[in-house]
């Protein structure tokens, strides 16, 4: 069955004694577009996230958000470097004497440097990680499949509903052409006689006014072709497989035979009938937008 390409889904789990969620939101999107935000101590499994998604996700864009609350309440652990510190604190003394004075560095000018403070390397086993974090977005993708997956079940209700409309439509015009053939008939043995009629006329020129005037009036085939093509949107629907680029090029071609069909039959029930298909078709086009 089909599903929607917009959903939310979250997921929250203990990693050694740290609270970890993972949220995700996803919206409409021609391709797959993921934007992936970690903490930046665990950028290492951004590869194997970004795969995970992949695998699941045909499409959309993603927003994905892996958060970490730690036990002790820190966002995250600095620890002092006290050699380079003290480094800084000796070259600052070799500067006052070569300049004269005996002023030190004081203890906010010290601080001010950067990389006297580093954050705290992860000392988590790497592959133990990437499990955790893998296994944490399985889950919270399973929770946006589940609201992926009913709202496909309402779009694919909405589809089927128009493609019967569609098919309604189809079948009063399939029911009035027995009467307009009679009629066309009726107009092509007149178009005959006048052509006939016409002394320079020579008779492959009459053979072919007459195959011409039968191919504007015929529309079996779109008739036919479109028939197929509602079928075809139905399997699309209820299969198991991403659908949403497959019916979006379906429909381009069922707006096709629509519009030749109201192009060659000039009748008024029959061109109420087609703007009535069209309508619909356009209603599914902006659906199947949605669909992933």
């Amino acid at each position: 069955m089909i599903r929607s390409m917009t959903g939310f889904g979250k997921a929250a789990r203990e990693f050694r004694g740290d609270a970890v969620t993972v949220e995700l939101s996803a919206v409409n999107h021609r391709f797959l577009d993921v934007s992936l935000r970690l903490p930046g101590e665990w950028s290492a499994a951004d590869l194997a996230l970004r795969e995970a998604l992949r695998e699941r996700v045909a499409r959309g864009k993603l927003n994905v958000t892996v958060s970490r609350k730690r036990a002790d309440g820190s966002a995250q652990r600095l620890r002092l470097d006290h050699g380079l510190a003290q480094q800084y604190i000796e070259r600052a003394r070799e500067l006052a004497h070569l300049l004269g004075t005996d002023e030190g560095v004081r203890l906010d000018t010290i601080a001010r440097f950067d990389d006297i403070f580093v954050a705290e390397e992860e000392t988590a086993d790497f592959d133990a990680l990437r499990a955790f974090l893998t296994g944490l977005l399985q889950e919270a993708l399973d929770s946006l499949d589940a609201m992926r997956a009913n709202e496909g079940r309402a779009l694919a209700t909405d589809l089927h509903a128009r493609l019967g409309a569609i098919r309604t439509s189809l079948a009063a015009i399939e029911a009035r052409l027995p009467q307009l053939n009679e009629l066309y008939l009726e107009r092509l043995r007149l178009r005959i006689g006048e052509l006939a009629q016409a002394a320079n006329l020579a008779p492959e020129r009459l053979a072919l006014e007459v195959a011409l005037a039968a191919e504007r009036g015929d529309v079996t085939e779109e008739t036919v072709r479109l028939k197929s093509h509602l079928d075809h949107a139905d399997e699309l629907i209820n299969g198991q497989e991403p659908a949403g680029r497959k019916l979006n090029f379906l429909l381009q071609e069922m707006q096709r035979e629509a519009n030749t069909l109201a192009s060659k039959v000039r009748d008024t029930e029959v061109v109420r009938h087609t703007l009535d298909i069209k309508s619909e078709l356009e209603r599914i086009r902006e659906q199947i937008q949605n669909i992933e």
